[in-house]
């Protein structure tokens, strides 16, 4: 494997792909790679089907005129060209996000105050709006990251190296050549197993994760508030945290129990408090500043006397003998909260800290006494600034954990509890204002209906279990620990209030003692709103809610209530168009509801990863959310792949992280001028259209029966279901409902399939069908909410390709079911394309970002010989051969095409 496609004059101008370095550099040192350990056979017919396949693609030979090589492999030759093609496109991923690939214009904070200064906001206004901020990205253990760990670090690794290489250095700190230090981490991965053996287990999915907050959240966030102080001048308050759902997301994932909890928090502790000790031993080396030489406050020297540090080396260094006190505590803190001492333990005797608050003041007085001897370079923050302020961020429980659940289960739970007491014995057969009066008499008195003399239901006892471990997490970890409960189907004011009944029995709601103060709950419920009728439904719901005079006390005596809108779920119920507009849809009626309740809105935005799933560009999404619902407050989902895509190196991370700070302060401030458009007739062009797509879509998945059987044969999701990706099955119940299937392998297997159907299905169709096309141009070029939902489907279009698709219709035994449901499909992805062409006024997909065609096309001649290597293993495993090479090279194909596409579930 040598380099990318050739950049040379006998390709179509408009279709040059303009060659990166760092892949043509990558590429060959793989090549070498796969030469040196696979073989000169193996590295030779590799080399042919590359070439031939990159020349089809360029169209320089007629595609049927050149041998593929495909069925010249053999089965162990498969699966080394698999795992050759797979690092190529991993390889790729690093290069392009090296170069900025992903960058988007104005996406820094910098450049988005330079915009608002433009229109006249200046930075007193920004200053305004960060004060009651809160930007959080959630991350997720939904299973759509296929790769193992292992590869991801290799990839990392090769990113640091990389960066030295920038530098201009020839060799590693520790004297490796660098050349050759790249080459042996690449040779790594070629040896290291890409597939997972076993499913992975909930403290898998904790580890994973925290492995990101540790080797990049931890470090980047700190670094970013201060860059971000030296552009506006002024300390700011902690709006950037980091939230995380895994080990608290229960929905369907029955490993998710008390102990898996406390096992995450634990972890979560241990990771946060060994990076503290790191800093402040390493702080502890530096600060040699001696009372001979220097005023030390007399703060600082109690603050050493206390320490119980009474080495004589050290008695003129104050400092030092304070910060080892600092590490004494923290020593003990990780004793009292993790279990057992930390690698490095104290010598020192001492009582732990009773909170982060403590820890920080300490800090904050060792860092007064620095500033207080001069004018000079102890005056900056440096890392005893970027300590404090990591402290403050992530203090013991280095992510806020969000716990969710189904609300069927609480409404079970519920009935069960209050039946038990004798409160009622028949509580699911209620309707929803007898349901509401029950549980609001139940919320006012604080009396207990749990027994400890009573045996419940194995449910009921799990669901009480962990709700006492998170009472218990508030005791430990401080009340950051966990701040939101969020409500899978949550469709009515009684799901969110029997979260509150449950809260209660952990002691953790409480009504005040005469009902004339506010009820006080650590703990928020989020009613998470996922269907399209849910979603038109939730300003109603909310309505009612805050109606309630004790709701409506406790939300404004908290500052803000969440509402989480769920992305993927809409998707598959009402196609990617209504549901894009569904959203925009409650999120703006959801505003006023607020307003007149006096209470903040915080969106929830359970936005993923594919565009299948309601991802794509988190700038552009947040930039187009409707005027007035982000304005400084929003949670945004990250999940599998998009983890380490986003947030793989610090580099990326920072990108990302700053992108979305820019882009909830431009929503937050900048004038929106196409709100009178949008009122004068963008809206109801919308709702047209949407209403057309969402016939068209639910006919083509809902209509008939023998879709099931269609989309089952044609798409690998039997084998994605047999992926070691994620602890949670694949679907919600043992039907083959496409209702009862999750969005993820939903999302995925259209993907695998080139078709991509949920991002773009019933869109062409509906656009055609609207009869003023100069108002969708007019709507394509001024309005950010449809430019948004254009840019993803188009980015989905282009990495579709209906011949490939064409090859695994042919999986469909039934001719009748085959022809039927492919042919429509065919034709609706050929009138979105067209239609989506004319009224952007481009010449081919993603000709005006040149930057994301260049990615696509690079890609496209990589990913074709898998797909065709897939679909004949999967022919020959549903034929009934059983030899394990074959179900190897699919999960090898699957994890390969999901990396090259960028694209999973």
């Amino acid at each position: 494997m040598t380099d990318n496609l050739p950049n040379d004059s006998s390709a179509t101008p408009s279709l040059v792909v303009r060659q990166n370095p760092d892949i043509k550099y990558l590429g060959k040192l793989l090549g070498d790679v796969i030469r040196s350990y696979g073989g000169e056979e193996l590295y030779r017919r590799t080399e042919y089907i590359r070439s031939t396949s990159v020349d089809r693609h360029r169209g320089v030979a007629d595609a049927e005129a050149i041998d593929p090589g495909l069925d010249a492999l053999s089965l162990d030759e498969t699966t080394a060209f698999v795992r050759g093609f797979m690092l190529f496109s991993l390889l790729a991923n690093l290069a392009e996000d090296r170069q900025g690939v992903a960058a988007e214009e104005g996406a820094s904070v910098t450049e988005a105050i330079e915009k608002l200064a433009s229109e006249g906001v200046d930075e007193k206004a920004i200053l305004a709006v960060l004060d009651d901020a809160l930007i959080a990205p959630v991350l997720t253990a939904h299973p759509t990251e296929v790769r193992r760990k292992s590869m991801i670090d290799h990839k990392a690794r090769i990113a640091e190296l990389l960066l030295m290489k920038d530098a201009g250095a020839d060799t590693t700190p520790q004297g490796d050549v660098l050349d050759e230090a790249i080459m042996r981490q690449i040779a790594l991965l070629w040896q290291t197993r890409p597939l997972r053996r076993e499913r992975l287990f909930v403290t898998d999915e904790v580890q994973i994760s925290q492995s990101y907050m540790r080797d990049v959240f931890l470090p980047v966030l700190p670094k970013l508030y201060g860059k971000w102080e030296k552009v506006l001048g002024a300390r700011l308050p902690n709006f950037l945290k980091l939230g995380s759902w895994i080990g608290g997301d229960r929905d369907g994932n029955p490993f998710v129990d008390a102990d898996a909890m406390r096992e995450a928090l634990s972890r979560a502790a241990e990771t946060v408090i060994g990076y503290y000790l790191a800093r402040i031993h390493a702080m502890g080396a530096e600060l040699s500043i001696s009372t001979e030489l220097a005023d030390v406050p007399q703060e600082v020297l109690a603050l050493a006397e206390a320490s119980g540090d009474d080495a004589p080396s050290r008695k003129d260094e104050p400092y030092r003998r304070a910060l080892s006190g600092i590490y004494a505590r923290l020593s003990a803190t990780h004793l009292k909260l993790c279990g057992h001492v930390p690698g490095r333990p104290s010598p020192i005797a001492a009582d732990p800290y009773e909170n982060p608050q403590q820890l920080r003041k300490d800090l904050v007085t060792l860092a007064h006494g620095l500033r207080s001897g001069g004018k000079g370079v102890f005056a900056t923050s440096g890392a005893l600034g970027r300590l404090i302020r990591t402290v403050e961020l992530f203090g013991f429980h280095l992510a806020t954990l969000d716990m969710r659940q189904n609300s069927r289960i609480h409404e079970r739970v519920v009935a069960e509890l209050l039946a038990e007491a004798g409160v009622e014995d028949d509580y699911l057969s209620l309707d929803e204002d007898a349901r509401v009066k029950i549980l609001r008499q139940e919320l006012a008195n604080n009396r207990p209906l749990v027994s400890q003399w009573i045996n419940y239901s194995e449910e009921t006892a799990k669901e009480l279990s962990i709700l006492r471990a998170a009472a218990e997490a508030h005791d430990q970890y401080g009340p950051e620990v966990i701040v939101n409960y969020n409500i899978s189907n949550g469709e009515t004011v009684s799901d969110i209030l029997e979260v509150y009944v449950l809260l209660m029995e952990a002691g953790l709601y409480r009504a005040s003692a005469d009902n004339s103060a506010a009820p006080t709950c650590p703990i928020m419920a989020v009613p998470l709103f996922e269907t399209v009728a849910d979603l038109e439904n939730a300003p109603q719901v909310m309505t009612d809610f805050f109606a309630l005079p004790e709701m409506q006390a406790l939300t404004r005596a908290r500052g803000a209530q969440e509402v989480m809108i769920g992305y993927s779920d809409s998707n598959k119920d009402g196609g990617y168009l209504t549901s894009t507009w569904s959203l925009f849809k409650a999120s703006q009626a959801l505003t006023p509801v607020f307003d007149n309740a006096g209470v903040k809105m915080q969106l929830f935005h359970g936005r993923g990863g594919a565009v299948g799933r309601g991802g794509g560009s988190a700038f552009g999404a947040i930039k187009a959310q409707p005027k007035g619902t982000v304005d400084g407050r929003i949670r945004i989902t990250e999940q599998g792949e998009v983890i380490a895509a986003k947030y793989g190196t610090m580099a990326v991370a920072e990108a990302n992280l700053e992108a979305m700070t820019s882009a909830v302060l431009l929503r937050s401030l900048e004038p929106d001028p196409s709100e009178e458009k949008v009122q004068a007739g963008f809206a109801e062009a919308m709702n047209q259209i949407s209403q057309t797509a969402f016939a068209e879509y639910r006919d083509l998945v809902y209509g008939n029966d023998s879709f099931r059987t269609f989309f089952r044969q044609m798409t690998p999701l039997t084998e994605i279901a047999k992926l070691k990706i994620g602890s949670r099955p694949a679907s919600r119940t043992k039907s083959d409902k496409i209702e009862d299937l999750r969005a993820i392998p939903w999302v995925f297997s259209w993907a695998q399939a080139r078709v991509m159907l949920p991002g773009w299905y019933g869109v062409g169709q509906a656009l055609s069908a609207h009869d003023d096309v100069e108002k969708l141009k007019d709507m394509a070029q001024s309005w950010p909410f449809f430019m948004a939902t254009l840019s993803n489907m188009e980015m989905v279009l282009a990495k579709s390709d209906m011949g490939i698709a064409a090859r695994y219709a042919e999986l469909v035994e039934d001719e009748v079911i085959r022809e039927s449901y492919f042919n429509r499909i065919r034709s609706g992805w050929e009138q979105t394309r067209d239609i989506l062409l004319e009224i952007t006024d481009q010449p081919h997909l993603l000709a005006k970002n040149p930057a994301l065609f260049n990615s696509i096309e690079l890609r496209l001649p990589y990913i074709e010989p898998l797909n065709h290597l897939q679909i004949e293993l999967m022919k020959r495993l549903r034929a009934g051969e059983d030899d394990p090479r074959i179900g190897e090279g699919i999960q090898l194909s699957l994890n390969a095409i999901a990396t090259a596409l960028r694209n999973s579930g």
